[in-house]
């Protein structure tokens, strides 16, 4: 049976709550939601949802970093968004990062999110 290994990138900005950046389980790593935070001052990043989610991925690939891993190896994400509206400004950003071998994804409008950001976003990738 796999066991379960606790991930803590040192890149990445401190946890909001009671969990792990990313917990590994046999060939696949499910990382918990990031948000627009700054690692090295822990506060939301400003500005629009374009830049929110240029934050949220770019803590995402510290994570994936940290593993020695790819944007192509996500398998699957979930964007979390507070305004539906900002879809297509986000799918702006997220095309950057998701160039290859595109997860499956799954977008869903939330009433409010941590710290009060605009964006959430996580993935489940495979080794």
């Amino acid at each position: 049976m796999a066991t379960k290994q606790i991930i803590k990138p040192k890149n990445s900005p401190s946890a909001v709550g009671p969990y792990n950046h990313a917990v590994r389980v046999g060939e696949l790593l499910f990382c918990a939601g990031q948000i627009p935070i700054e690692p090295a001052s822990g506060n939301l990043v400003a500005g629009d949802i374009q830049a929110q989610t240029e934050r949220v991925l770019q803590n995402v690939k510290a994570i994936l970093d940290d593993q020695g891993l790819a944007f192509a190896n996500v398998v699957k994400s979930t964007v979390f968004m507070t305004n539906l509206a900002d879809f297509s400004a986000m799918n702006t950003v997220y095309a950057k990062y998701f160039t290859e071998n595109h997860p499956a994804r799954s977008t869903v409008q939330v009433a409010a999110l941590p710290k009060g950001a605009s964006v959430e976003i996580e993935i489940v990738a495979h080794f």
